[in-house]
């Protein structure tokens, strides 16, 4: 091999970027401020339902919702991941079929050019679609291990204990979830 490393066009690099691991700063945000309203939900359900005093419990309810929030938008990214790709196979053939009659009627446009529109345009889909789809199906998950276990699993211990362990063991048990590839 020679001395020189290949450098990559700003087209390869976005087209790179399109499918890797790292979201946009869009993306984080959306995730992190979901996050955080989903993983503050428990601390209503323990205030008015188990009967928590929200002040002498305060420190515990910030800081798990707080490490909650961070398990649940690492449990966003990965699902996101795993799905957009599946997505963007199965959507592919729509995306095509739409972009291409809707570029089939520009002559000045190269081949090379739609091309790269249709892969842009497929590649948005499944990023939007992933991303909808992620945050529901988390929080639709995390919501119902929440109650699974404070109501019914760890009912007998003291609330803030049920707290604790009920958050905590959900948003931890969907952050070990998503790193799965299927």
């Amino acid at each position: 091999m020679s001395g020189k490393s290949k450098a990559f066009t700003k087209e390869e690099e976005l087209l790179l970027q399109d499918f890797s691991r790292n979201v946009s700063t869009k993306s984080s945000a959306l995730f992190y401020g979901n996050g955080l309203i989903v993983s503050s939900i428990p601390i209503w359900l323990f205030w008015r339902i188990h009967l928590i005093d929200v002040y002498s419990n305060l420190i515990s309810f910030l800081l798990v919702t707080l490490v909650s929030t961070y398990a649940l938008a690492f449990a966003y990214k990965n699902t996101k991941y795993v799905l957009k790709h599946k997505i963007a196979v199965k959507r592919e053939d729509a995306v095509t079929r739409e972009m291409s009659r809707k570029l089939g009627e520009d002559k000045k446009m190269s081949r090379k050019e739609k091309d790269e529109r249709i892969l842009w345009k497929k590649n948005e889909v499944a990023d939007y679609e992933a991303t909808t789809f992620s945050i529901f199906y988390n929080n639709a998950l995390f919501l119902a291990i929440v109650i699974i276990s404070s109501f019914y699993i760890l009912k007998t211990m003291t609330p803030a204990v049920n707290y604790v362990f009920s958050v905590g063991t959900a948003s931890a048990l969907l952050a070990l979830l998503s790193t799965g590839s299927q």
